[in-house]
């Protein structure tokens, strides 16, 4: 099973990204793992893991290597870093120039060995997207146990089930929550083999290693190691499977956020009322003081919104030219930073809202109450004696008469040549037709307790620089 926050960790206020927007757009814990110095971070630690590979394959001294790797544990301007980009189309050039100078004489030379810029920046934006989906993971796991307590809380508790948005059969609340849990499970489990398969990235100026004198492989190996990520069979430079793997799973998980937002969204409205969101002081209009807006819905959607056009551009820019693409690759930095943090941010603030969801099972007792929901009984019940067709479009003749559909069928020669008016009574209780709900709920969760736990997030490496 995988483990769940506490009520207090989730009371707690997520941390956001700075901006105009940044407290809307960017909640959580992925907006910073996907910002500059996190990036910086990661070219940093791919720098330093390359040096060691080289050392372990005997291409790289080793006191150069120790000398490389407390240098990359240095402090780096990535604001400068990234106007030195301007010069060569990418910020590993700058990086390389400045960690040979922090290296001095003896360990600079050996900075950067066997790699093409490529190589560092596909493996700094691999470990980007592992950290920022770890964190994104503790998010989705979260929201997803909090709606297996609602689950486990209402397995019983009717309400109406609706299909193209008008009232159709009962269902309960609990296989509601568990389908949002099922949901964020699937989006969830998707993510995690996605980050599971991340390579490492390395084949030199075109893909044959061939600045590392016969001892590639080796390297290529070592330094998956070092950073504990997958060992691809050849460089992936313009074969962008990685890339379109981690949107695709993104994607799907900003979909699953926004399919559950969207439901809570209709659920709250004020004329339906069966829940609320349920934190103090949120929700106000800046000109209506009787307004309580589902805030954490709203800005769970307003990401989840975003990410389809971002997965969609990097899935357009899969077609790469040769051995190394030209503006292709350049395009995927920021798109997928910026699909990282709004999806990140779409999970966050969907677990603040089901985490402090209040649901109304009075209300959704009182949209029960007018009995028409029972109707596909009663036709049931009839069909045997007048027939599919006359059975179905008597009763619905009943229900668009408007008014008590329990009065309205008694009035039915037919009906009541065939229905007495307990069996007609308990064909119209919303509660005889919730079909094996509780049981799809207890075998819903079955599954979700199931899963193996996700590892908790890792902390960050002692090498983090400043930008």
């Amino acid at each position: 099973m995988r483990p769940s926050s506490s009520p207090s960790e989730g009371s707690s206020p997520a941390p956001a990204s700075d901006g105009l927007f940044g407290g809307v757009l960017g909640r959580g814990r992925v907006a910073r793992e996907v910002d500059d110095a996190a990036w910086l971070q990661a070219m940093l630690d791919a720098e330093a893991a390359l040096a060691r590979a080289g050392a372990t394959a005997g291409l790289v001294p080793a006191e150069a290597a120790r000398q490389i790797t407390e240098a990359c544990a240095g402090s780096f301007d990535a604001a400068a870093i990234g106007r030195g980009a301007t010069a060569s189309g990418n910020p590993v050039v700058p990086l390389v120039r400045a960690l040979e100078a922090a290296c001095g004489p003896e360990a600079g030379p050996w900075v950067h060995r066997g790699a093409t810029s490529q190589d560092v920046l596909d493996t700094a934006m691999v470990l980007v997207a592992g950290r920022a989906v770890q964190a994104l993971l503790v998010d989705l796991d979260a929201a997803s146990a909090a709606a297996a307590d609602l689950a486990r809380l209402h397995r019983d508790d009717p309400v109406a089930g609706r299909t193209l948005l008008q009232q159709a059969l009962p269902t309960t609340f609990g296989l509601k929550a568990a389908g949002w849990m099922t949901a964020l499970d699937g989006a969830a489990d998707r993510l995690a083999t996605v980050r599971r398969s991340l390579p490492v990235q390395l084949g030199g100026a075109v893909g044959t290693l061939s600045a590392l004198e016969g001892r590639g492989i080796t390297v290529l190996e070592a330094f998956a190691a070092e950073l504990d990520l997958a060992v691809p069979v050849l460089a992936w430079h313009t074969v962008r499977l990685p890339v379109a793997d981690l949107a695709g799973a993104l994607g799907t998980a900003a979909g699953v956020i926004g399919k559950v937002a969207l439901d809570l969204a209709l659920l709250a409205q004020t004329e339906v009322g069966e829940v609320r969101e349920g934190v103090a002081g949120r929700g106000g209009s800046s000109t209506m003081p009787h307004k309580r807006n589902p805030v954490a819905v709203v800005s769970a959607r307003a990401g989840a919104l975003r990410a389809p056009g971002l997965v969609a551009g990097l899935l357009a820019g899969m077609h790469q030219e040769h051995e190394r693409a030209a503006g292709a690759w350049h395009a995927e930095w920021e798109a997928l930073s910026d699909l990282l943090r709004c999806t990140g941010s779409a999970a966050a603030w969907l677990r603040d809202a089901v985490e402090h969801l209040v649901v109304d099972t009075t209300r959704m007792r009182e949209g029960l109450a007018g009995a028409s929901l029972g109707s596909e009984g009663v036709a049931g019940a009839l069909t045997g004696a007048l027939g599919r067709a006359r059975a179905h479009d008597l009763v619905a003749r009943a229900v668009a008469a408007g008014g008590d559909l329990r009065a309205v069928l008694r009035e039915e020669p037919d009906v009541a040549a065939h229905l007495d008016r307990a069996a007609l009574d308990d064909l119209l209780d919303p509660l005889r037709h919730v079909g094996q709900a509780p049981d799809l709920v207890d075998r819903a969760l079955t599954a979700h307790d199931d899963r193996l736990p996700t590892p908790p997030p890792q902390p960050q490496p002692p090498t983090r620089s400043s930008p």
